[in-house]
């Protein structure tokens, strides 16, 4: 089916895109002589957003604003369900202070506002959209001014050799990754209609599910590699992180080019909850029944509460 082909090509121009984009957003704040540590919590998580960003926008300037919120929400209980629970599962990650005292409380207050500007009035408008991006730069203010206390915290996504890039090297990879980013999310957004119209299922449903995976995709593979080779896997801040961004800088800026109508109340009354749950259920998960620890019994447990909520999406 061709509608598939254009959701796999949409997703490997994503990915390309992406990875592309990251690179030339690092080489040129280093040419700004931005610190190591600066480029590492903010542009780097910027540019990760970026494949979520570009499906987010394309999908509200086409009307199809299901699979702005559903590609959102979808990502972030995958990020959780998906990738923490399948990472834990090869095994077991070990969680900071820092989770419990800044990460998670600002994840799950923003994943709360997000429930409360939807469900006030069915979309999420243009100051809906400056509130979410205010909150984003409080929260990277607290960021940056918490890891400067921490001087020894170590920033691990920043590649160095990044540094001595060429002008001309940087404009290319800009160009690529923007031009492989627009085509993805063109060929992502206009697959995934026509796999709902052809299943006889809601945009939603497939945003939610197969758009979610396939962004959360580079993520996972990350933790696969990291937990595999035994180092320290990918951090649950950077996955807390990258879901602190979906909401307030991809539906931020989103809903500031284009509000955010919910067309589909299962977006309220059931994408949104399961996501505050898969976000609230890791405070418990973290402290019981051993401390600071997510080992194998409870990766099982949130892979198995994914895949039931993924049953249960194409089955409502």
């Amino acid at each position: 089916m061709i509608s598939i082909l254009y959701v796999l090509i949409g997703l490997v121009f994503l990915v390309v895109g992406g990875e592309f984009l990251v690179r030339a957003s690092v080489a040129l704040s280093f040419k700004l002589q931005l610190s190591k540590m600066v480029i590492g919590l903010t542009v780097v998580s910027f540019a990760t957003s970026a494949p979520e960003l570009l499906v987010s926008l394309q999908a509200a300037m086409e009307g199809f604003s299901d699979i702005s919120l559903g590609n959102v929400i979808g990502s972030n209980i995958a990020n959780i369900g998906l990738v923490l629970g399948i990472t834990a599962l090869i095994g077991p990650l070990a969680i900071d202070k820092d989770f419990y005292k800044f990460n998670w409380p600002v994840m799950v207050l923003l994943s709360m506002l997000l429930y409360v500007l939807l469900s006030n009035d069915l979309v999420l408008t243009r100051l809906d959209g400056a509130i979410l991006l205010g909150a984003l730069v409080v929260y990277l203010f607290l960021l940056i001014r918490r890891a400067r206390k921490q001087a020894a915290a170590e920033i691990e996504e920043v590649d160095d050799s990044l540094s001595t890039t060429t002008n001309f090297k940087m404009i290319l990879w800009l160009l690529i990754g923007g031009v492989a980013l627009y085509g993805g999310s063109e060929l992502l957004v206009m697959g995934a209609v026509d796999i709902a119209k052809s299943l006889g299922v809601g945009e939603r449903v497939i945003a939610v599910t197969m758009i979610a995976i396939g962004t959360s995709v580079p993520e996972l593979a990350a933790s696969v590699i990291a937990a595999l080779k035994q180092e320290k896997a990918i951090s649950l801040g950077n996955l807390i992180g990258s879901n602190i961004f979906n909401i307030a800088s991809v539906l931020g800026m989103t809903a500031l080019v284009q509000p955010i109508l919910v067309k589909s109340p299962e977006v309220l009354t059931n994408d949104i909850l399961w996501m505050l749950g898969f976000a609230l259920i890791l405070l418990p998960l973290a402290f019981l029944p051993k401390k600071l620890e997510i080992g194998r019994s409870k990766g099982l447990l949130i892979f198995v509460a994914y895949c039931l909520f993924i049953a249960l999406t194409f089955v409502g």
